[in-house]
């Protein structure tokens, strides 16, 4: 079974028992997945409502691509724990010969590029959200108000969790056109998400 299939309870007992994974990183795409779940429930609770009816065709747009962004998390829960996975699985490669060692750095190299394409995604996926609750806001039921205060929350975790991923993979990589582009890319998603995230948090608590 996979881990975005787990009950609750489950998966946090999963996540608390001795096993390296799932890790910080399932826990990152679980923050984003409740971040965006939580957008496409305020515009649910907006969603054919005549006090709202001229943000209606918003709505009906936030529903849907945040339907997509959520299934998005989802799979990189599973996705971030095969990767790390894959990179534990060099760890099993023969090194008694000099080919058997160079055969395992590249695969090693391999596998730390793998592992930081999942966090990279999620930062991606983090940042479309929290554009996605920025819409929401003032525009929305203003009942479910603190809910998309709690989705900026944990999509900021998603964003940062995800970043500290990618950056202890990219510590390990050789490639330095590789490490340059995931960590400019990277840092560019970061000066972009965490004031939006702020900013929404800080117009939402000021509005209650």
């Amino acid at each position: 079974m996979n881990l975005s299939e787990y009950r609750v309870n489950d998966f946090i007992h999963e996540l608390a028992s001795d096993s390296p994974a799932p890790g910080g990183g399932s826990a990152s795409a679980l923050a984003g997945s409740i971040g965006s779940a939580l957008c496409s429930m305020v515009a649910s609770l907006t969603a054919g409502k005549e006090k709202y009816r001229e943000h209606e065709a918003l709505m009906q747009e936030l529903i849907e691509q945040t339907a997509v962004l959520t299934d998005g998390f989802l799979d990189s829960i599973d996705k971030d724990t095969e990767a790390f996975n894959g990179v534990s699985a060099v760890f099993a490669m023969p090194k008694g010969t000099d080919e058997e060692k160079a055969a395992r750095r590249a695969a090693m190299q391999d596998a730390l590029k793998a592992a930081t394409r999942v966090p990279y995604s999620m930062m991606e996926l983090s940042l479309a959200a929290l554009e996605l609750v920025e819409k929401a806001v003032g525009r929305s039921n203003t009942n479910a108000a603190s809910d998309l205060g709690v989705a900026a929350l944990n999509l900021k975790a998603a964003v940062q969790g995800a970043w500290l991923n990618v950056r202890i993979n990219l510590a390990g990589i050789k490639d330095e056109a590789f490490v340059m582009k995931y960590r400019s890319r990277g840092e560019g998603i970061l000066v972009k998400a965490l004031p939006l995230a702020d900013r929404i948090y800080a117009d939402i608590l000021n509005s209650l």
